[in-house]
């Protein structure tokens, strides 16, 4: 269960690293940690390569102008 435990938090640190959301001291330690084993790094590449994947073969839909000029009057009515 540790071991499952151990994969989860290194999943979450590469999602992190890939966002930019790691501090620059977490980012050289999970950085080191990569290099010092390659079960690591193939766990970054995985994510990279479905990040990718999901930008090239994902079609976003169009959003309407009407549409966003509704959200826009939304937010200025909406009371702060």
């Amino acid at each position: 269960m540790g071991n499952q435990q151990n994969h989860r938090s290194l999943v979450e640190k590469v999602n992190m690293y890939l966002d930019n959301e790691l501090s620059q001291e977490a980012e050289r330690e999970l950085l080191k940690e990569l290099k010092q084993n390659p079960m690591y790094h193939e766990v970054l590449s995985k994510e990279q390569s479905f990040r990718e994947f999901i930008k090239s073969r994902v079609q976003r839909r169009t959003v309407s102008p009407s549409l966003i000029q509704s959200i826009k009057e939304k937010i200025r009515v909406s009371p702060s």
